[in-house]
């Protein structure tokens, strides 16, 4: 599955939101560990255990886990907006791209405080 979702935000302001505990906590699902690096161990709950696969401060987070893999890909746009590019890939049963377009437009609406 890949979307692609213009957030109303600077880069910088959704980079947290999809590389720290704390932020992806918020609007996705409780996470147990994340060592912010490369070849750093992940556990989500929920979703299982695995590790980070890519890691660019500020620009790619990607999380490899038992239950498949998730990018996150942000491009500026402009001063104040970012593009997220997000790819997910699974084995088995197909999640819906639209929960996933859902749940990033949350996202994007908990950002700018509509």
């Amino acid at each position: 599955m890949h979307l692609l979702v213009r957030l109303p935000v600077p880069m910088e302001a959704v980079w947290p939101a999809v590389s720290t505990r704390d932020g992806i906590a918020v609007w996705w699902t409780e996470v147990d560990l994340l060592e912010p690096r490369l070849g750093g161990a992940v556990v989500l709950r929920g979703l299982g255990e695995g590790r980070v696969t890519a890691w660019d401060v500020d620009r790619v987070a990607e999380y490899t886990l038992e239950g498949g893999r998730m990018r996150f890909h942000l491009e500026r746009d402009g001063d104040d907006a970012a593009i997220l590019r997000f790819t997910r890939e699974f084995p088995g049963e197909r999640e819906q791209e639209s929960d996933w377009q859902a749940r990033l437009e949350y996202l994007g609406a908990l950002l700018s405080g509509e």
